[in-house]
């Protein structure tokens, strides 16, 4: 099985790209998805033990939890040190149930994949990318957004330019979501073309 790491700035298609790679048959993971099933139960109490008032009806209020931050961005470590571990526990799961299932590509989504520095074990990584001006409108338009928090957001994360020289796949999503989708399936092609190799 083909394990492929998708990453890429804010507001660059990552969500779209992994579902065109769903769409043209890899199994697929998202942290992001992961972490909101987190804050829905089976982190909560972790959470609002280190950030008290954060939980509202037995989840976490991103929205609160959000403010608590802005307050105090010293302590996103703190809460990165308690939730990357679960999130990458539940990759881990992940990843060797579509191989036992006989997946010939999982494809996981990790926002923050270079940044966090953690090896995850992917045979190669598939970076989102998308014109400055276009990463800046689609993010502002975003609800709850603001040009502050985005370029704190920004700021924390690796440049775009850097992220592609890291990547194995480069997938430039300024365009039309049909040109995105087609390059995502000459990706597919191109690993399952591999695999037959091996």
């Amino acid at each position: 099985m083909f394990r492929l790491g998708v990453t890429g700035s804010i507001a660059t298609g990552k969500s779209t790209v992994l579902q065109a790679f769903a769409d043209f048959g890899a199994r697929v993971f998202s942290a992001d998805a992961a972490v909101h099933e987190l804050y829905a139960g089976p982190a909560v109490a972790a959470v609002e033990s280190l950030f008290p008032g954060v939980a509202v009806n037995g989840a976490v209020d991103r929205t609160r939890l959000a403010a608590t931050l802005n307050a105090a961005p010293q302590r996103l470590a703190e809460l990165e040190a308690l939730i990357h571990p679960l999130v990458r526990e539940r990759i881990g799961t992940f990843m060797d149930a579509a191989e036992s299932d006989g997946a010939l590509i999982a494809a996981v989504e990790v926002p923050l994949l270079f940044e966090s520095g953690h090896d995850y074990g992917f045979d190669a990584v598939a970076v989102t990318v998308c014109d400055a001006a276009a990463q800046r409108e689609r993010a502002l338009a975003r609800p709850g957004m603001t040009v502050e928090k985005l370029d704190t957001i920004l700021a924390r994360q690796m440049p775009q330019a850097e992220k592609r020289k890291r990547a194995a796949f480069i997938i430039d999503t300024t365009g039309p979501i049909e040109e995105t989708r087609r390059m995502v399936k000459t990706i597919v092609a191109d690993i399952q073309v591999r695999q037959a190799q091996q």
